[in-house]
């Protein structure tokens, strides 16, 4: 499989930052705003979060900005109409959950995907059995890279048939908390280490609780590179301008 991901990862593998914001906030049509300012500052990877009532792995901050996104009137297909109108530079993902997506048609999903230039898709609650017997042909057939997520309490067995069954990167979540915890960065440091002695055959991405350019230059240290999702949601709320919040916390992370 090639797509922009897989070349990225093929051209740069190491030192990645992907960026994610929720689709829809803080305003209804703020989605072209943040790409832009995201992709003139450079940064590896683009995810956009599909708001859902019902985010399971998500923390506080990341549910307050899918509530009020919802509120604003995002949805599925009006995330879609938008992502028409931009032609993307940078590796795009959304990420979503399954009961959205299903409601959608999941290989109608796919085919929108491909479309208007998404790369990947995380879906946290896809189980990997319904993947393989389901849905791995419709990823194939739209050149769509599947991310499955693992966790401190992933077991190795499961982590390498994870890691056989990926054809994008593994998302290693720091913690088994929600994201944007209290939880210090540095709490999963021996976790990555157990991940970097496995040699998995897959690149890995870290996220939950990286905050700043040190977390992410520890993370780095371990891994492929880091997601940084919750901090940026707090970067771009209440602000005047949120393209110039975008590029300056960028440049804090990458300077």
């Amino acid at each position: 499989m090639t797509n922009k991901l897989t070349e990225l990862f093929k051209n740069k593998p190491k030192n990645l930052l992907n960026i994610f914001f929720t689709a829809g906030y803080p305003q209804l049509e703020d989605t072209h705003t943040l790409l832009d300012a995201l992709e003139n500052s450079k940064v590896d990877l683009i995810e956009i979060g599909i708001p859902f009532s019902d985010p399971l792995a998500d923390g506080p901050t990341i549910q307050d900005s899918s509530k009020i996104a919802l509120e604003n009137g995002m949805s599925i297909e009006k995330l879609f109409l938008q992502l028409e109108n931009h032609t993307p530079k940078t590796p795009l993902l959304l990420m979503g959950y399954l009961n959205p997506v299903m409601q959608y048609g999941f290989e109608a999903f796919c085919k929108k995907c491909k479309e208007v230039g998404v790369d990947g898709i995380i879906i946290p609650d896809l189980p990997m059995h319904i993947y393989q017997a389901e849905f791995k042909e419709v990823f194939e057939k739209y050149n769509i890279s599947n991310i499955f997520l693992v966790t401190p309490h992933t077991s190795e067995r499961r982590i390498r048939e994870i890691d056989t069954n990926s054809t994008g990167f593994i998302y290693a979540v720091s913690s088994a908390s929600t994201t944007g915890s209290k939880t210090e960065f540095s709490a999963a440091t021996d976790y990555l280490g157990k991940l970097r002695e496995m040699n998995l055959h897959t690149p890995i991405l870290t996220g939950f609780n990286i905050k700043n350019k040190q977390n992410f230059q520890d993370a780095c240290s371990y891994v492929h590179g880091a997601i940084i999702g919750s901090e940026f949601i707090r970067q771009i709320t209440d602000v005047e301008d949120i393209s110039k919040a975008a590029k300056k916390y960028i440049q804090s992370i990458k300077s």
